[in-house]
């Protein structure tokens, strides 16, 4: 007889995925199969691309639910599953009450900040934007409002000047996974009871959108640096400049700080000893190691300067 929990996983990008993995490896619980959104095209070329979570539940042998929409014909769909637990990392859709109603033992999420911190879509991003030194992972029980309900459990984690969005996220996934599989079993036999978040200390963070990567050099070196951790790899940060006879759309690809000061424009790109360098509004210098004019490839700074500055 089988008695493992029987678990649905919502989730749709690499985070998710990270945190599935983790859950099918364990292999203590049963798991249906996993929930998440729609094929998306990707890319210049917008080919049809399958999200992270629904390859590997493909490669696992695991039932994929891809709805539209959380209409009644599906919720009968998972009610028909009978789910023990739903599992819930970076879905990508509000989920409604009466869906968190359908398992015995309600939804746990797995969200990357320390809750009631960072509330929404983006707290990854928003932790770096913010220039913060610690973040971490929350494990709460669902309610149907966003990143709301009950905290089960969390765990803070530093954050280095040298995370970008890309690093951070892979961290805190394996975290989240870690904390997730080490709680569920207290958490199922009721000894661990989650404790309402202070709601009066809540903030919230938006949905990410690509003009979020145009810099405003007006703002100091170290927020745009942070704005390059912060959408590193997607959005992206860009600018447009004219350099040299050239009118420029570029995106960073690599950037740091240093400690030079300036009498340079804000947004000024400047080059010396075949390095590339930018003033920040407040005077600092930030040095361009790796960037891409639009429609061309990317290019090491010495590579920039030959090609565009010479």
């Amino acid at each position: 007889m089988n008695n493992k929990i029987k678990i649905i996983f919502f989730g749709t990008p690499k985070f998710a995925e990270i945190v599935f993995e983790k859950i099918i490896a364990d292999g203590g619980y049963e798991i249906l199969g996993v929930v998440t959104t729609l094929d998306e095209p990707v890319g210049r070329k917008q080919i049809l691309t399958a999200p992270p979570t629904k390859i590997l539940a493909e490669k696992n042998g695991l039932k994929v639910w891809q709805p539209e929409k959380l209409s009644d014909d599906f919720l009968e769909e998972l009610a028909d599953a009978n789910a023990d637990l739903f599992i819930v990392a970076a879905y990508g859709k509000i989920i409604p009450q009466k869906f968190l109603d359908l398992p015995k033992f309600g939804c746990l999420n797995v969200h990357p900040s320390l809750l009631p911190k960072y509330r929404g879509a983006s707290p990854i991003q928003s932790a770096l934007l913010h220039g913060e030194k610690e973040t971490g992972v929350t494990i709460m029980k669902m309610d149907a409002e966003m990143d709301h309900g009950p905290i089960v459990t969390s765990d803070k984690r530093q954050v280095t000047r040298e995370d970008t969005q890309e690093t951070l996220m892979e961290k805190l996934a394996e975290v989240g996974a870690e904390l997730l599989l080490k709680i569920i079993p207290d958490y199922l036999t009721g000894k661990i009871e989650p404790k309402e978040q202070d709601h009066t200390e809540a903030t919230f963070c938006k949905i990410i959108k690509k003009s979020d990567g145009e810099i405003d050099w007006n703002k100091s070196a170290e927020e745009i640096y942070n704005q390059w951790r912060a959408f590193w790899p997607w959005p992206g940060v860009f600018f447009e400049s004219r350099i040299m006879n050239y009118e420029l759309r570029i995106k960073i690809i690599e950037l740091a700080l240093t400690n030079m000061v300036g009498n340079n424009a804000p947004g000024e790109v400047f080059a010396e000893n075949n390095k590339l360098f930018v003033a920040g509004g407040d005077g600092k210098i930030l040095e361009i190691k790796k960037l891409q004019p639009e429609g061309k490839k990317a290019l090491e700074a010495k590579e920039f300067i030959n090609g565009y500055l010479k």
